[in-house]
């Protein structure tokens, strides 16, 4: 009898125990939560992603900024090219429970001209910091972030951008991810892979190597030209790369010209001490070339940055792809990233 009841009397102890054990808060799901906020003068919409977390937990979150040209807050450039770039981005970094703020940048998207409506010559590369600005103090001011560890993770122009930001915006970013970034100046990167289209072009057969070397010097002069404000004389530069350089004297010259006045070396200095920066570069991305990224990789290690700065991603293009990933993140891509958040 007492046996039985010593079993019966161990049971119910285990029975009482077991759910005290087990218990655990209710999580809140993960939602996408469109957001509006102003600048200059013009409301800008963006999407921002909260992971699944425990109630009142503030989050790691990370302003999430495109590439050059009319790339919208999923990091596309519809119908032409729909990477979902930011969009897989936003995905990867709530895997590590962090969350997100993407927008549609002026010309694209639910925000479009904004302000500059009727005027999009008066559209400069200030103009767009200062929107990335507004978005950064929008993600601090979100009632799940914690605003004291806020990143900054930009690709190509974005990257350039999110320098930018390290050394101004309040409280300074905890981290910066600049994922494939333009580490030159704008116009010597142009002349860079223009240059590299031509190289092409001859092997193909398409020009002699006098041609090449022709249409090289005319790329230098153009990029000279632009810069002391003087008219490009495209003479003997092929119809299409004449085209391009009049496109930078038209309506795009004043972002054109505020953007090449930024040498991303240089911003490096402002950034606060041990501030922690990841620099990717990929092998297979023709358009920012590893090579350009190793003067800011210098001007960050004499900045202070923290780890873990550059990382070589090998077989990866400028999309963030490889060869087996054509259409999503490349997994190197993911490690790198879930490192650096992790930290």
């Amino acid at each position: 009898m007492f046996r039985h009841m010593a079993a019966a009397l161990m049971a119910l102890a285990l029975v009482s125990a077991t759910p005290a054990a087990a218990a655990s808060p209710r999580l809140t799901p993960a939602v996408d939560r469109e957001v509006v906020f102003t600048a200059d003068g013009t409301t800008v919409y963006g999407t921002l992603h909260v992971p699944e977390h425990r109630p009142g937990k503030r989050l790691r979150a990370a302003l999430l900024l495109p590439g050059s040209g009319l790339t919208d807050r999923d990091g596309n450039q519809p119908p032409v090219a729909t990477p979902n770039t930011l969009a897989h981005l936003a995905d990867a970094l709530a895997d590590d429970g962090v969350a997100t703020l993407r927008f549609d940048k002026y010309g694209t998207g639910r925000t479009g001209l904004g302000a500059y409506e009727g005027r999009p010559e008066e559209l400069d590369y200030p103009a767009f910091v200062r929107q990335a600005q507004a978005a950064y103090e929008t993600l601090r001011d979100q009632p799940e972030t914690d605003p004291r560890a806020l990143t900054v993770v930009g690709h190509s122009e974005g990257a350039m951008t999110a320098l930018l930001l390290g050394g101004s915006v309040h409280p300074r970013p905890a981290g910066l991810a600049l994922l494939q970034p333009q580490a030159i100046r704008m116009l010597d990167l142009v002349a860079l892979q223009l240059k590299d289209q031509v190289a092409e072009a001859t092997r193909q057969g398409q020009f002699t190597r006098k041609e090449q070397r022709t249409i090289n010097a005319a790329i230098d002069a153009g990029v000279t030209s632009l810069r002391e404000g003087r008219p490009v004389d495209t003479t003997d530069l092929p119809q299409v790369i004449a085209g391009l350089f009049e496109a930078f004297q038209g309506p795009s010259a004043r972002f054109v010209e505020s953007d090449d006045a930024v040498y991303p070396p240089d911003t490096a200095a402002a950034l606060r001490p041990g501030t922690r920066v990841l620099l990717t570069c990929g092998t297979d991305d023709v358009q920012v070339p590893c090579s350009t990224t190793d003067a800011l990789t210098k001007a960050l290690r004499q900045a202070h940055a923290g780890k873990p700065g550059r990382v070589v991603l090998p077989g990866v293009d400028h999309l963030l792809h490889d060869a087996d990933h054509p259409d999503t993140l490349a997994p190197s891509v993911l490690d790198a990233l879930s490192r650096f958040a992790r930290h």
